[in-house]
């Protein structure tokens, strides 16, 4: 029964050419902000990663950061890190949800993220999440990141159709084109 509680990890992926990642960090919780952008670089500068690092407002800035840059920066991947601890309303919910939503829309749309926003009932929680020495969740989210950068280099230039097109199709021919042409 003990092996079902067991956790396995990865090792990090070696990578060809050099990988730039962006750390994006709410500091609301300047010690475990700290602690978790130092597993972050830790776990980058293992795999030969450069980083830079930015800061935002709280965890809802996050995703609007990490959007933004993707859009107008050259990075590779992205490491989300903060804190969000639970209060006395509901306003904990809206923050955890709304960020880790946030990031997941990112990353289906392709960008390479690992989520590293702790979401705990306490801080004593957060301080044990957060410890490199401990279980060391900004380097976890730094290696989410690069597996994912990994796996994108692997798969790019390999394009499939979507839906019922088959792979190896004829050009369509069109009736009564406009121009003269026949083919689309």
């Amino acid at each position: 029964m003990a092996a079902l509680t067991e956790h396995s990890t990865l090792p990090l992926p070696a990578f060809d050419s050099a990988v730039k990642l962006l750390i994006v960090v709410a500091p609301y919780y300047r010690a475990i902000a700290d602690d978790l952008i130092a597993g972050a670089r830790a776990a980058a500068e293992r795999a030969g990663a450069t980083v830079d690092l930015i800061e935002v407002p709280g965890a809802l800035e996050i995703p609007t950061a990490v959007a933004m840059a993707g859009r107008l920066a050259g990075y590779d991947g992205f490491v989300a890190l903060g804190c969000v601890i639970r209060g006395e309303t509901t306003h904990y919910e809206t923050v955890c949800n709304d960020s880790s939503r946030g990031l997941t829309l990112l990353g289906l749309q392709g960008l390479c993220i690992g989520n590293g926003i702790l979401t705990v009932e306490n801080i004593d929680q957060a301080v044990v999440r957060a410890a490199p020495d401990q279980q060391d969740k900004g380097g976890g989210a730094a290696a989410a990141a690069l597996h994912l950068i990994a796996l994108q280099r692997r798969w790019s230039g390999t394009r499939r159709p979507v839906g019922f097109a088959p792979e190896d199709r004829d050009p369509v021919r069109l009736a009564g084109a406009l121009d003269g042409s026949s083919l689309a």
